[in-house]
C-alpha cells in the first residue's frame, strides 16, 4: 500500500453546516490535533435553516452564509478537507422544503451512496462517523444521511468498475461509528423541562422536535471520546455558527459547566459489531497509533 495512505484518517458524513460543530466537534478537533487527517461531508448548505436578516448582510443567500460558517468552523477544527454533495436541506417533517425537487430527501439512496462511496475509496479512512438511525432528532436530512452512509459503506468495499475508474478500487473502512446522545442526558432534559412547564413534545426553536419520544429510544453505548482538552476548540467552531446561535453556547456558567463536565461525545459502534461490552474512549483503537495531542 501507497505509505500516504498509513496516515490515519477519520471521515465524518453529515447533513448540514453546524453538525459537524454542534455535535461531534469536540471529536473531531480531537483527532486532528493527535495527527489523524479528518475529513467532512456536507450532503447540503442548510438552507432551510432560520437566519435572521442581519446575518445575511453581505451574502446572497441563506446557504452562502452557511457555507462560509462552515469552512470557518472547519478552520477551528482542523479539518483537512470539506466536501458538499450539493443537495438541498429538506427542512423538519411536514416543511414546504420536504417537497424541493432537489431535497436530499428525495433523492434516490443509491446515488447518495454512491457519491459518499465514491469520497470513501479517495480518502480510505481507517474510521467513518455519521449520525444514528433516527438522525439524533429524527431530523429527515440526518436520517437520510445515516441510510446513505450505511449503504456506501458496503458499496465502497464492493466490486464496480465504474466507480473504480472514478475513484479508485475497493475499499473497506475498519470502523462505521454512529454518533448518539446518551439517553441518561436526555431524559434529566425532558424531566426538567416538565418540572418547568414546558412542554417536552414540542421542543427547539420551532417547538418541532419530540424530546420526548426521543429520549424513549435506546442505543448501546460502545465508545466515548473526552474532549475536555480541545473544548475550547470546540467553542470557537461553535462561534462560527453565529445564525445558528452558536455564540451563545459558550459563555457563561453554563458554557464552563459544559466544558467542564459534559466535554464527552457518545458512539455507537456498528461495524465491527461490538460484541464484548467494553466502552471503547479511542475510535482508533486497534488499528492505528496516534500522536501525543498537542497543546491547546
Amino acid at each position: 500500500m501507497n505509505k500516504a495512505m498509513d496516515k490515519p484518517r477519520l471521515l465524518a458524513v453529515l447533513a448540514h453546516p453546524d453538525d459537524e460543530t454542534f455535535g461531534i466537534g469536540g471529536t473531531l478537533a480531537y483527532y486532528a490535533r493527535r495527527g489523524v487527517e479528518v475529513f467532512l461531508i456536507c450532503a447540503t448548505r442548510g438552507e432551510a435553516g432560520d437566519v435572521s436578516p442581519e446575518f445575511l448582510q453581505g451574502y446572497g443567500s441563506v446557504a452562502e452564509r452557511r457555507e462560509a460558517e462552515l469552512r470557518c468552523a472547519a478552520g477551528k477544527l482542523g479539518l483537512a478537507g470539506v466536501y458538499f454533495l450539493d443537495y438541498r436541506d429538506s427542512g423538519m417533517p411536514g416543511s414546504a422544503d420536504n417537497r424541493h425537487p432537489r431535497a436530499l430527501i428525495n433523492a434516490p439512496l443509491e446515488e447518495v451512496a454512491r457519491k459518499i462511496a465514491a469520497v470513501i475509496r479517495r480518502l480510505r479512512p481507517q474510521v467513518v462517523v455519521t449520525f444514528d438511525p433516527i438522525g439524533g432528532y429524527r431530523h429527515p436530512d440526518h436520517i437520510a444521511i445515516h441510510q446513505a452512509t450505511v449503504r456506501a459503506f458496503d458499496v465502497a468495499a464492493q466490486p464496480d468498475p465504474e466507480l473504480e475508474v472514478q475513484a479508485g478500487p475497493p475499499y473497506r473502512p475498519a470502523k462505521l461509528y454512529f454518533h448518539i446522545i446518551p439517553r441518561t442526558l436526555l431524559r434529566l432534559t425532558v424531566r426538567w423541562l416538565q418540572l418547568t412547564g414546558r412542554d417536552p413534545h414540542r421542543f427547539g426553536r420551532n417547538k418541532d422536535i419530540d424530546l420526548a419520544a426521543i429520549a424513549e429510544v435506546e442505543f448501546p453505548t460502545d465508545a466515548v471520546v473526552n474532549y475536555a482538552e480541545v473544548a475550547t476548540i470546540r467553542d470557537e467552531a461553535a462561534i462560527c455558527h453565529a445564525s445558528q446561535g452558536g455564540s451563545g453556547l459558550t459563555g457563561g456558567w453554563l458554557g464552563r459547566l459544559f466544558r467542564r463536565w459534559v466535554a464527552r461525545e457518545t458512539f455507537m459502534r456498528a461495524y465491527p459489531p461490538h460484541t464484548n461490552g467494553r466502552v471503547e474512549h479511542d475510535l482508533f483503537e486497534g488499528i492505528a497509533s496516534l500522536e501525543p495531542l498537542r497543546k491547546v
